[in-house]
């Protein structure tokens, strides 16, 4: 007995209202990020920025790839993105905080400014109700301010930093003349994203007034023994109870491993450790006792 509506109708015109939303979502990200021009939106790394994905129950949080300074989308994740693509997981990446054509060089609050719109398109378009955040180096503290001081934090299942400078470094991080970063004692005038990552920074001390961990997000740390810009490498650890915080050094599971800053992101160690973080219980960080391949 029919009740007079058109069910399929309506289904159509609420999934044409929810994609319209996402594409006003990611249309008002792009007109407030500097650095969204056609060519940072454009080369995503493979995998990465399907906005017709729809997380599946095995995976019902999409993760968004945020990158660390100096860098790309398309060059920072470019195994990662569809490493994870390939798991199943709807994946999506940003280029933020671009000064004089460079990514990831502005204020850092500024950045942290540019994803929270880009989390907002993809929560409209994936329907979800949070998203992990897995980033490198810059790329995995600058979502702490953007959860902290933009009330990011309900958006937000689990935060995984790669060699993310948490507490800063005790250099300055500076280009290299290869175009990788390096921490030294001198450089980094024409990069404020630089001169915020330095240890006791105004911006750190900011940031970490809130204390390193917020109530609800899990929050992961993979760190390497061998990392030459973030330094202490411990520094990059957060403070935290064991339900909520899982710090991993690299070098305890796998002590052969080599793996340096720059290319931590494409080492299939870490790319292992982030799949554990990222396939745990919704609110859980990765499994302190996971042992991943080394090979």
């Amino acid at each position: 007995m029919s009740d007079g509506t058109n069910h399929s109708g309506s289904k159509r015109a609420k999934a044409i209202r929810g994609a319209l939303g996402a594409a006003a979502l990611l249309g008002a990200w792009l007109i407030a990020s500097p650095a969204a021009h056609a060519d940072t939106v454009e080369v995503s790394p493979p995998g990465a920025n399907d906005w017709s994905c729809k997380p599946t129950a095995e995976h019902p949080f999409p993760v968004i790839l945020v990158p660390g300074t100096f860098e790309s989308m398309a060059k920072n994740w470019a195994s990662m993105a569809p490493a994870l693509k390939s798991e199943g997981y709807c994946v999506y990446s940003l280029n933020y905080g671009s000064t004089n054509g460079v990514d990831a060089t502005g204020p850092i609050a500024d950045s942290a400014a540019q994803l929270a719109p880009f989390v907002d398109a993809v929560l409209a378009s994936t329907g979800a109700e949070k998203v992990d955040l897995v980033g490198h180096s810059q790329g995995g503290m600058m979502p702490r301010y953007y959860m902290g001081f933009l009330d990011g934090a309900k958006k937000v299942n689990a935060l995984v930093g790669i060699a993310p400078s948490n507490h800063g470094t005790q250099g300055l991080i500076t280009p290299t003349p290869g175009g990788l970063p390096s921490a030294t004692t001198a450089g980094g005038s024409n990069c404020q994203a630089c001169s915020d990552q330095q240890a006791g920074s105004a911006f750190l001390t900011k940031l970490n007034s809130l204390g390193d961990t917020l109530p609800g997000p899990a929050y992961t740390v993979i760190s390497t023994t061998h990392d030459e810009v973030v330094t202490p490498y411990q520094s990059q650890f957060l403070a935290g109870p064991a339900e909520k915080v899982t710090n991993i050094t690299i070098q305890d599971k796998c002590p052969a491993d080599p793996i340096e800053h720059d290319q931590t992101p494409n080492d299939p160690v870490v790319q292992r450790l982030v799949s554990n973080a990222l396939g745990r219980p919704a609110g859980q960080p990765a499994d302190p006792a996971f042992q991943p391949n080394c090979v």
